[in-house]
């Protein structure tokens, strides 16, 4: 089983405020987690930088455009009362596109097997024409469209299990049955949406869990709703949110889970993933913001890709 790893020091001059939980220490902290010699076998690139196109796949130019134009000389700009945008900003966030989909590419191609890309800033809570939640465009939603357009992929799933619900994801396809979007996530929780009533056209599967949830909780969730969903669609791709703030010591949430939580789901939809498309798996980071918990559970992610 070859697992690539993506990531790029441009991900590190995304900046934010001092105390920001989003900064540049989470992935100074995965990085070391990943340095061990346990993941010796990675096979380690730098993500290419998205070209501005690339965008329009799952947002309009007129979002392009607003975000390009918030874009600082110097200093920080407030997008809204979580999300910062510095110099570098979008040069992080088009090499955060760029690494979702050289992922993609990879897995259709034969060049791995399965894809982490270790990026920030997230993407999930981005929504077709809103930046928000410390994202300013949707990785996830663009991969999957980049797998559609240019590899032929007829059936996308995406896995969520950030702590909070992926609001942008499900905006960009609530009504596209060729994208199935499952997440399980805290609710009630930022940002409000989540709902399991919240179906789109039936590609929408949400298995909220209540504050305190233990892994016990989260399993049962999964194993109820989002593995269900994942058998009967068969997807030729599976592409996850790997959000780690569901993690017991994040500071965000009031979810229970563990390493071992993390490495049993990445081991249940890799089993699908084997079944249902030849293996196919890109994995790219949202959430976490206790640095031990995203560097152990991150690790744990990675180590069971690994695995085959």
């Amino acid at each position: 089983m070859t697992t690539r790893l993506y990531t790029h020091p441009i991900y590190l001059e995304h900046l934010t405020p001092e105390g920001h939980p989003e900064r540049p220490d989470r992935l100074r902290a995965l990085e070391e987690a990943l340095g061990r010699e346990i993941f010796d076998a990675l096979d380690r690139k730098k993500s290419p930088c998205s070209t501005t196109d690339k965008v329009l796949l799952a947002h309009p130019e007129e979002h392009l455009q607003a975000v390009t134009s918030a874009i600082p000389d110097e200093g920080l700009v407030q997008i809204d009362a979580d999300t910062t945008a510095s110099p570098k900003s979008l040069e992080a966030a088009l090499t955060a596109i760029g690494g979702a989909i050289a992922g993609v590419d990879d897995v259709f191609t034969g060049g791995a097997d399965n894809v982490f890309v270790a990026a920030r800033p997230p993407g999930h809570h981005a929504e077709k024409d809103k930046a928000m939640g410390f994202c300013f465009f949707n990785q996830a939603a663009i991969a999957a469209r980049h797998a559609q357009h240019h590899h032929g992929a007829e059936r996308i799933a995406i896995v969520d299990w950030d702590v909070h619900h992926g609001n942008g994801t499900q905006d960009i396809f609530w009504d596209d049955t060729s994208v199935l979007y499952c997440s399980t996530h805290q609710m009630p929780l930022f940002p409000g949406t989540g709902a399991k009533d919240e179906s789109g056209a039936g590609n929408i599967v949400n298995a909220p869990l209540s504050a305190h949830a233990s892994g016990d909780h989260f399993r049962e969730a999964f194993k109820a709703r989002v593995l269900p969903a994942l058998e009967n669609m068969k997807p030729d791709l599976i592409i996850v949110s790997a959000g780690f703030d569901a993690h017991h010591r994040d500071p965000l949430a009031q979810i229970n889970l563990t390493e071992d939580d993390f490495d049993w789901a990445t081991g249940q939809l890799m089993t699908i993933a084997e079944r249902s498309c030849d293996n196919r798996l890109v994995s790219l980071l949202e959430g976490g913001y206790d640095l031990q918990g995203l560097a152990e559970s991150g690790a744990t992610h990675v180590a069971r890709l690994m695995k085959g």
